[in-house]
């Protein structure tokens, strides 16, 4: 079953997706800009992410952003909402869900966050609320609807806090953290460097690199490379653009540079990588 609301006067768009067979049949590309939020309703299974392969533990929820592709095993047992920013900018509301930096354009791996029993008889009503408002056609439906999401989102957010962000650390550290999380997704094509960001976040690299450390999170440096290898697989498997166009397009003086950023973290070169999808 798919739900679906749209507004085409500002192009947004909202999809509750429910035990549908066919959504992870084929590797999917996100090609509408849509945010998506997946949960687990039945036993573990694959989860192919950006083709490397995870296991998606039994009532586990997994944010995904736009730029991802994925493909599940047993998509009969998923819930999914998938939103664009015109639905609702995470960015735009952060002060109401905080999820932004975290949930989604964030610096960790991928986030499975895993539901107790409270917590999955809380998502179980909230997604028959949802089928019951999109059984509406009222005009304050897209409201209602956006009211829900960011109860979902919240939700999501709070639990996911509980399991992955550490008790000592301070509102104003995580709150740096995200920053420098939503920076990087802004500008990764044209900064490279630490002290790019630092300067932006009025902090030395050295505060930032520390900061990370003490919270066990990747080093900034490497979160910046991450965004541009992610963005890097992206345009060479499913545009149209040479190694040398994709190159200048993430900020490298020339295709060399880039090759060799390319194949020190990947493990093989743009054109390589590239062959294996034609």
């Amino acid at each position: 079953m798919i739900y679906t609301h749209s507004d085409s006067k500002i192009d947004s768009i909202l999809h509750l997706i429910k035990e549908e067979t066919a959504f992870g049949k084929k590797v999917l590309r996100n090609s509408d800009a849509l945010l998506t939020i997946v949960w687990n309703r039945g036993k573990a299974q694959e989860a192919i992410i950006d083709d490397v392969s995870y296991n998606f533990p039994a009532q586990t929820i997994l944010p995904l952003m736009a730029n991802n592709t994925f493909e599940f095993s047993n998509a009969e047992d998923l819930i999914v909402w998938q939103f664009n920013r015109e639905f609702y900018c995470i960015v735009d509301h952060d002060k109401e869900v905080s999820c932004a930096g975290f949930l989604f354009y964030g610096n960790r791996e991928l986030l499975f966050i895993e539901l107790d029993h409270t917590y999955q008889k809380k998502l179980d009503g909230l997604v028959q609320i949802f089928e019951d408002e999109f059984e509406e056609s009222d005009n304050i439906q897209g409201e209602m609807l956006r009211m829900l999401l960011k109860r979902l989102i919240i939700l999501t957010t709070r639990i996911g806090k509980q399991q992955f962000i550490p008790d000592d650390i301070v509102d104003t550290e995580s709150d740096l953290i995200r920053s420098f999380n939503m920076l990087v997704e802004n500008n990764f094509r044209e900064m490279h460097q630490v002290q790019d960001y630092a300067e932006l976040l009025n902090k030395s690299p050295k505060s930032l690199t520390n900061l990370f450390a003490r919270y066990n999170n990747m080093p900034p440096l490497q979160v910046i490379k991450n965004r541009i290898v992610i963005e890097s697989k992206r345009l060479l498997r499913f545009s149209d653009k040479s190694s040398k166009e994709i190159s200048f397009e993430l900020g490298f003086e020339d295709p060399a540079s880039f090759s060799r950023f390319f194949k020190n973290q990947v493990g093989i070169s743009p054109t390589a990588f590239q062959k294996q999808y034609l």
